[in-house]
């Protein structure tokens, strides 16, 4: 599939989710104190993987409505967010108003940034463009707006996470249900394409890109954690037991 219908199929498909999601739900993300990781709310404060951003220059790489910069916001950096979903970003200028919160937000592909090369200290993504988009092109992308000793950290599904959903969608089950070469990309049955890289492709593509890998911390679910109710990837019941998640912490050589 062509990079063009990829972006138009994502922009497509993420003007529906947020028409689906009310400003409520995204200005509740904007008000949460801390920042917060993935379907099940793991606290930065457990992982430490952020640090400290106090005048950091940051871009977020598929920014949906931009909570996460709100939050590395109030920590002292100075966010910009990229996404190619002008409906999303529309709610992220809500929230902006309704909270009183400003930082620059960029309509882009994270696979062709319209940003100047060196120009952040550090990228993140979390379940943006390190899912969306083809890490080939994304990978570049963020080592050439990065600074020389920038840090990258993003979230993502885990490889077995991808592994064992069924092939008709739905929450992963206990077998292998396809091999991970079929993972990047794979394509589900609304048309929606992700890539979901092994963990030896990442460390190879980080590297090819300039990257040093400084860690790689797989999430599980909480004690007590509930089921995300939108996205139907792992249940919380799945996620105590296997990683669901992987958070990438990367720094440029």
């Amino acid at each position: 599939m062509g990079e063009e219908s990829r972006s138009v199929r994502n922009a497509r498909l993420w003007a529906e989710v947020n028409a689906q999601h009310t400003d409520a739900d995204a200005a509740s993300r904007w008000a949460t104190p801390s920042i917060e990781w993935g379907l099940f709310d793991i606290p930065e404060a457990d992982v430490g993987v952020i640090g400290d951003v106090s005048g950091l220059d940051v871009v977020e790489l598929g920014c949906g409505t931009a909570y996460f910069s709100a939050w590395l916001a109030r920590a002292g950096a100075r966010p910009v967010g990229v996404d190619l979903s002008r409906p999303q970003l529309s709610t992220a200028r809500r929230c902006q108003t309704l909270l009183g919160l400003a930082f620059p937000l960029v309509e882009a592909d994270a696979e062709r940034l319209p940003l100047q090369p060196n120009s952040f200290d550090l990228a993140v993504s979390e379940y943006g463009a390190c899912l969306w988009c083809d890490p080939e092109l994304w990978l570049a992308e963020a080592a050439r707006v990065l600074r020389p000793g920038g840090r990258l950290v993003f979230l993502t599904n885990s490889p077995l996470a991808g592994m064992c959903v069924p092939a008709d969608g739905g929450y992963a089950g206990t077998e292998l249900l396809r091999p991970q070469r079929a993972l990047c990309p794979v394509t589900w049955p609304d048309g929606n394409e992700e890539f979901h890289p092994g963990h030896g492709d990442w460390i190879r593509l980080l590297g090819d890109n300039g990257f040093a890998v400084d860690a790689l911390v797989e999430l599980y679910a909480p004690p007590g954690s509930r089921t995300h109710p939108y996205y139907e990837v792992v249940t919380a019941e799945w996620a105590s037991a296997w990683p669901a998640e992987d958070l990438w912490v990367a720094h440029l050589r």
